[in-house]
């Protein structure tokens, strides 16, 4: 009979039932949960279908001593830096889930320690490994971050990584997409209503990436292009740059086509446009940067390149566990380095045929 313990009236498998169901010894588990002994195929085939059985879960403080980890995650995400966090809510929705299917915990860690953060929560000994996310080009956590003795890895590309992992967007990819998908859309000139001021004097790297993008695949196809920049998020700052861009019009009366990079502001660039009598697709093509939820929410869904945040995420989760796994990382032959994650474009109702924006010119 199995030597279960009682847990709130329900009996609960133990070590010591795995064992016998194993016909190990009690030891022997032990060294197959923690990995601190090497042990056979056959033996660990053994233990592991026991504990698959049993549906025995081993306690995280064991398993945490035993290993010497804390079984904990810990995310430095950019709270405080922005008015509007909705964007980060993908990413660190699939790092929680993704960092959970490994058994792990999260622990959210703010920016406003800056690099003192990193050491502190490191120092501690409270996490097994950190995700770095909203990574500037110049970034001052980056050598401390390099400098630690657990696993980084850095959500962004800075000018220097210092040797650490990066996982990101291709925002050089996503730039050139967009400009092409109007260009295929008929408009003869582009427009882009570029990011915040906050944004661009930080240096985030993405902000740099995305323009040159579309600088490039604009100058390919031989497309005249305004940036305005920065446009801040309130409604004058909007209004100024869209009076700038509408006042550049063909001589048949075609409106250039729009990029949205600043996925917080898309909304609010949308009313301006309407209380100018404007409808993406209609009077004027539009493409933003945004999930596919977000572009699906408007009147007249948008185009959109996607930011793909939960790829993103995931990739950047995976590489930090091969980071803790020696055997996996040596099996690979290489450390990882810069890892782009190709953006996906999805045609809706604001990029239409060039033949339908004359028609209603």
């Amino acid at each position: 009979m199995a030597d279960a313990s009682s847990e709130g009236g329900a009996l609960v498998p133990t070590s010591r039932d795995v064992a016998k169901l194993a016909g190990v010894s009690q030891s022997t588990v032990s060294y197959v949960l923690s990995g601190k002994r090497p042990i056979s195929p056959e033996t660990r085939k053994r233990v592991e279908g026991a504990i698959a059985e049993l549906t025995f879960q081993p306690n995280a403080g064991a398993r945490a001593l035993a290993s010497q980890r804390t079984q904990v995650i810990g995310l430095v995400a950019p709270f405080g830096v922005t008015s509007d966090h909705s964007g980060l809510l993908p990413f660190i929705e699939t790092i929680a889930r993704s960092v959970r299917e490994h058994d792990h915990d999260l622990l959210l860690v703010t920016n406003d320690e800056g690099a003192q953060g990193l050491v502190r929560v490191a120092g501690r000994r409270i996490v097994d490994a950190l995700v770095v996310m909203e990574v500037e080009a110049r970034d001052e956590r980056i050598p401390v971050a390099a400098s630690l003795d657990v696993p980084v890895i850095l959500i962004g590309v800075p000018d220097d990584p210092a040797g650490l992992p990066c996982v990101d967007l291709d925002f050089d990819a996503a730039g050139a997409m967009a400009v092409a998908e109007l260009a295929e859309s008929g408009c003869r000139t582009v427009a882009v209503l570029g990011y915040s001021a906050a944004e661009i004097d930080r240096g985030i790297n993405y902000v740099i990436r995305f323009h040159e993008g579309v600088e490039r695949e604009a100058a390919r196809r031989g497309l005249p292009l305004t940036t305005i920049s920065p446009v801040e998020l309130d409604r004058a700052s909007i209004d100024a740059a869209l009076d700038e861009v509408l006042s550049v019009e063909e001589e048949d009366g075609e409106l250039p086509g729009l990029v949205l990079p600043h996925t917080e502001g898309v909304a609010a660039v949308l009313r301006a446009l309407a209380d100018r009598g404007l409808v993406p697709g209609e009077h004027i093509a539009v493409v933003a940067m945004s999930t596919d939820a977000g572009a699906e929410e408007f009147t007249t869904p948008l185009t959109n390149v996607s930011l793909e945040p939960r790829d993103v995420s995931r990739r950047a989760v995976e590489t930090l566990f091969r980071l803790l796994d020696p055997d996996s990382l040596a099996a690979d032959g290489a450390a990882p380095g810069v890892e782009l994650v190709q953006p996906r474009l999805t045609r809706r109702a604001s990029t239409p045929a060039r033949a339908a924006l004359q028609q209603t010119a």
